[in-house]
């Protein structure tokens, strides 16, 4: 069975539970259940823990159908989790019958949390102050909050009250780099010299750098005249200081920057502030009807005001020599993840969000093979937290679930994912990146090195990411795009709506290369991007990298670009953007305003064909998913199997380009 055949069954199988799965082993789960109950209607478990184990020890015992794990009763229930949910390779299904975990009937299903309610508030001045609690026994920092809409880690800047409008056009700009002493100096504004006489506690300062932001800890402030000398912390600052690319500018159109992390930068509704030391958190709520309920709470738990504490809700991990595999995932809400790395180690991105463990300029250059230009730097990268986490798994699919509130990258595909779907899925309020696939190079591996692993069970191949919508993400990391494939093979990415974001849409692939590598066949069809490069330029909706033989981007539609005044080249964006190495991808009948194309530093064997504004206008009324009502137009019908069998011709069918 090719992809294309798995992704319309397994869509038709989560669609309804076909007569043969009244056969199946059914257990109920509730937060109101017990873990030594049965697991049946009448005496639900209260863990998806305890549902897996009951799985596991029925198929061990013999059972060969399928297993249910379904949410009970039918309203949809908060689970606050203290621990990752494990999905291991002993919890495995089969193709005919899949290990389903799914949601109630309801509309909605129940919601995955990892979160600690902060309860107990009391009045202080203009603000409320509640006592944070351990977790599991251990004291807790994190760095965000939601009441249960996030609120602002309390910065330098007016933090707005229109989600259209950038807030950040007020920050300022640094001055001049000392890199010998690595000293920033940047002007010695009213809030600079408050936090130096304070103390600069655990502020931080992110940077903007082009393409991606840069969360500094200050380590000290130096007030000179009219300019501030900062210093930062280890080991942001060997990375900062050392790293060549993004480098921040000075001048006429400096790297802008703003500060956040300090009791003193505490005075706007919609602020929080956290003191680590006393384990207090202060917010100024928005209005008196917050307030209000934030001291008398109500008993409706998704109300009650938390901040995230587990990294990961959801971890699928096998190995090379035993997967997990056919599992389906289906209607629950993921929510609640936190990631802290940013606040020990700060944080340096090589791009795309992955952050850079070691960097640095290479004197003289490298002469690299296969007609790639030299090479004047290192990089050694780590990817950030996921709320759900899937390595060496496959057949595992994702339909009518929810993303929202998570720190960093709501769903990451590692190594060895194979043949995964994620569908019909949402994703609201992202810290980072929406959905992550593949390898960004591991972190001992240099990441300009062609990547082809000699065991291909290490590859990502087969992921399909079609029909999902997808707004405001990005907003830990400005840098992130809604979807990033890195060392992907045979990725399908099709009828997505993306909106609302930092930087780039779609991102495909990794490495700077136009060497032989694992990539190929990879195809970016029909979605539509709209109001993207919210904050950061050097940016597409749709952006590519390296040699990707037989990969095609085809009938997608990039619209409204956004204009933020403090970027430092306000020309260099572009609706699509072929980037260094990129070769044997063919990009046609994409529909755009204007061509605005970038195509830089590319390698042999790319085609590109009838882009811009002459596109039918066919075009534009099928890209997206079914999630959205576009302005302008009618609403997206539900993604036709008519147009998933017309996604032409398919991939293994095509024959390579010269």
């Amino acid at each position: 069975m090719n992809r294309l055949s798995v992704f319309i069954a397994t869509l038709i199988l989560n669609l309804t539970f076909s007569k043969g799965w009244a056969e199946d082993f059914h257990i109920y789960v509730s937060p109101v259940g017990n873990d030594t109950c049965q697991g049946t209607a009448l005496s639900p478990v209260a863990s998806y823990q305890q549902a897996l184990r009951l799985a596991r020890e029925k198929r061990r015992a013999g059972w060969k159908e399928g297993a249910l794990i379904i949410d009970y009763p039918d309203t949809p229930e908060r689970f606050l989790l203290t621990e990752p949910i494990r999905i291991r390779p002993e919890d495995s299904g089969t193709p005919e019958a899949p290990l389903i975990i799914t949601g109630n009937s309801s509309i909605e299903g129940s919601e995955l949390c990892g979160g600690m309610p902060i309860t107990r508030w009391k009045r202080q001045g203009k603000l409320l102050v509640a006592d944070v609690p351990e977790w599991n026994g251990y004291p807790i920092d994190f760095r965000q909050f939601y009441t249960p809409i996030k609120a602002v880690r309390a910065q330098d800047v007016p933090i707005g009250v229109d989600s259209e409008q950038d807030e950040y056009e007020q920050m300022s700009r640094i001055l001049s780099l000392d890199k010998t002493r690595r000293i920033l100096y940047v002007p010695a504004t009213p809030a600079i010299r408050k936090i130096a006489r304070q103390g600069v506690g655990h502020t931080e300062m992110v940077l903007h750098t082009m393409w991606c932001t840069n969360n500094l800890r200050i380590k000290s402030i130096s007030i000179e005249g009219d300019s501030a000398a900062i210093l930062f912390h280890e080991p942001e600052a060997d990375v900062f200081w050392e790293h060549p690319w993004p480098l921040p500018f000075t001048g006429q159109h400096a790297s802008p920057f703003y500060l956040t992390n300090h009791f003193a930068f505490l005075d706007e509704p919609g602020e929080w502030f956290h003191d680590i030391g006393s384990h207090k958190l202060y917010y100024y709520p928005r209005n008196a009807e917050e307030a209000d309920w934030m001291l008398h709470p109500n008993s409706n738990r998704e109300l009650i005001p938390y901040v995230p504490a587990l990294e990961n809700i959801l971890i699928i991990e096998g190995t090379p020599e035993r997967p997990v595999h056919d599992v389906v995932i289906r209607q629950l809400a993921f929510s609640g993840t936190t990631w802290t790395r940013p606040s020990t180690h700060g944080h340096v991105p090589l791009q795309a969000g992955m952050y850079l463990i070691e960097g640095y300029k290479l004197r003289p250059s490298i002469v690299r093979p296969d007609r790639n230009h030299k090479l004047d730097n290192q990089a050694f990268c780590g990817r950030p937290a996921a709320a759900v986490r899937v390595h060496h798994a496959k057949r595992i699919t994702f339909d009518q679930c929810s993303f929202s509130q998570t720190a960093s990258t709501s769903i990451d595909f590692e190594e060895g994912t194979q043949d995964c779907i994620v569908a019909d899925c949402t994703f609201y309020n992202i810290g980072g990146a929406a959905i992550v696939a593949g390898s960004f190079s591991p972190e001992p591996f240099e990441g300009h090195l062609p990547y082809s692993p000699q065991d291909p069970r290490q590859l990502c191949r087969g992921l399909i990411v079609a029909n999902n919508w997808i707004e405001n993400t990005g907003l830990e990391d400005w840098g992130t795009p809604a979807i990033s494939a890195g060392w992907v093979t045979d990725a399908l990415i099709a009828y997505n709506s993306i909106r609302n974001v930092p930087y780039t849409g779609i991102s495909l692939g990794w490495g700077w290369t136009q060497s032989v590598n694992c990539m190929s066949g990879n195809e970016v069809y029909r979605n539509r991007i709209t109001r993207y490069a919210r904050h950061m330029y050097d940016v597409a909706g749709i952006y590519t990298l390296s040699a990707q033989p037989k990969t095609y981007i085809t009938e997608n539609v990039i619209d409204s670009i956004c204009h933020p005044s403090y970027v430092h080249d306000p020309n260099h964006w572009f609706y699509l953007y072929t980037d260094e190495g990129s070769s044997f991808i063919t990009v046609q009948d994409n529909w755009c305003p204007t061509e605005k194309f970038l195509q830089n530093a590319n390698g042999p064997g790319n085609t590109w064909q009838n882009n811009g504004p002459t596109v039918p206008d066919s075009i534009l009324h099928h890209a997206g998913s079914k999630h959205w009502l576009w302005e302008g137009t009618d609403p997206i019908p539900s993604m036709p199997l008519d147009d998933i069998k017309r996604i032409r011709p398919l991939l293994q069918t095509r024959k390579p380009r010269q």
